[in-house]
C-alpha cells in the first residue's frame, strides 16, 4: 500500500515538472488549439493555448511503472498502459492534423472509428489469451456473474471501449472538466485494484491521480494548456482498459455516468435536430456547454461534474462491495 501512496505522489511531482519544461516547448512550438466555430463564441479568446499538455500525465506514468518494474510480480498494468498510449497516439494524430494544416478538425470520424476498433480489438485478445481476463460479466449490486461467448464479448468490448474513449474526449471542453472528472475515477480505480489484491495494477490509476492533480494547476480555468485529444483520448483509454482488465466493465456506466451524460447529450440534440428539421434539447451540446449557455461559469461547471463523477464512484464502490469483499 505505501509504494501506491509514494507512486501518486511521485506522479504529481514529475506531472508538475514535466508541465513547467513542456509548456515552454509547446508555446514556441505554436502548437496553439485551434477554437471550433459551434462552441460558445466566448471560447474563441482562448485560441492560442497550447494542446498536447496531456504528455505532462502521460510521460509521468509511464516513468511511474518503470521505476516500479523490479518489484512487479504480474505485468497485466502493461497491457493497459499500452491500450491507452496506443489511443493516445491516436489523439496525437488527430492533434498534429489540426497544427499541421491550421483547421479544427484532425481526423475524419471513420479514420478514428477504424484505428480505435483495431486497437480495441488487439488489446481484449492480448488480454484474453494471457489469461488476464475471461468472458464472465458481473453485475454490480447483485453480486453474480454470467459467462458470455469470447466472440460475443469482444464484439461488447470493442463497443464499450470505443465508446467509453470517444465519450471522454467529448467531456475535454471546459477548462478543468476532463482532469476533474476523471480525478475520482482514478482514485475508484485505485482503491478496487487494491481492494482485490492487484497492487501492480493500482499503480497506473495512482500515478494518474497525482498527475491529475498537478495538471489541474496548469489547466484550471483559465487554462495556460489543454491536454488535447492526445491526454483525452490516453484518459479514456485508461479507464476501460482498467474495467476490463478488473473484470468490472459494467462499473463504467456508474463511474463513467458523466462521461455518458455528455454522449447522449451530443447524440439527443442531432437527433432531434435532424427529426424537428432544426429545433433544440439543449441550446448547445454536449450538456457542459448548454449550462455555459444558461450562465454558469466554467468553475461552477466543472465543480458541479466533478462532485457527481465523485458521487458516482461511490455508488459503484458499493455495487462491487459484494465482490471486494
Amino acid at each position: 500500500m505505501i509504494r501506491v501512496w509514494i507512486t501518486g505522489a511521485a506522479g504529481l511531482l514529475l506531472s508538475a515538472v514535466l508541465g513547467y519544461l513542456l509548456l515552454p516547448v509547446l508555446r514556441a512550438l505554436k502548437a496553439g488549439q485551434p477554437i471550433r466555430e459551434i462552441g460558445p463564441t466566448w471560447h474563441n479568446n482562448k485560441a492560442g493555448t497550447p494542446m498536447m499538455g496531456g504528455l505532462m500525465f502521460i510521460g509521468a506514468a509511464i516513468l511511474c511503472l518503470a521505476v516500479n518494474i523490479p518489484a512487479m510480480k504480474d505485468y497485466t498494468v502493461f497491457y493497459v498502459l499500452a491500450l491507452a498510449l496506443c489511443f493516445g497516439f491516436v489523439g496525437f494524430l488527430d492533434d498534429f492534423t489540426k497544427l499541421r494544416f491550421h483547421r479544427n478538425l484532425g481526423l475524419t470520424t471513420v479514420q478514428k472509428a477504424s484505428y480505435q476498433m483495431a486497437v480495441s480489438a488487439v488489446f481484449l485478445y492480448l488480454l484474453y489469451r494471457s489469461g488476464a481476463m475471461d468472458t464472465h460479466l458481473y453485475i454490480p449490486f447483485f453480486n453474480v456473474t454470467f459467462e458470455m461467448h469470447p466472440l460475443l464479448f469482444i464484439f461488447f468490448a470493442m463497443f464499450v471501449m470505443v465508446g467509453c474513449v470517444n465519450s471522454v474526449n467529448l467531456t475535454d471542453g471546459v477548462d478543468g472538466l476532463s482532469s476533474s472528472v476523471t480525478l475520482p475515477v482514478m482514485v475508484f480505480f485505485t482503491a478496487a485494484s487494491v481492494a482485490m489484491g492487484k497492487w501492480e495494477l493500482a499503480l497506473l490509476p495512482a500515478s494518474l491521480t497525482g498527475g491529475l492533480i498537478a495538471y489541474l494547476f496548469y489547466n484550471w480555468h483559465p487554462a495556460k494548456v489543454f491536454m488535447g485529444d492526445t491526454g483525452s483520448l490516453f484518459l479514456g483509454g485508461v479507464v476501460c482498459a482498467l474495467a476490463f482488465a478488473l473484470e468490472l466493465p459494467l462499473v463504467l456506466i456508474l463511474v463513467g455516468f458523466v462521461y455518458i451524460c455528455e454522449t447522449m447529450s451530443d447524440i439527443l440534440q442531432v437527433s432531434y435536430f435532424k427529426l424537428t428539421h432544426g429545433k433544440r434539447i439543449f441550446k448547445m451540446a454536449p450538456i457542459h456547454h448548454h449550462f455555459e449557455m444558461c450562465g454558469w461559469k466554467e468553475e461552477k461547471i466543472v465543480l458541479v461534474f466533478a462532485g457527481v463523477s465523485a458521487l458516482m464512484c461511490v455508488l459503484a464502490w458499493v455495487g462491487i462491495s459484494g465482490l471486494i469483499g
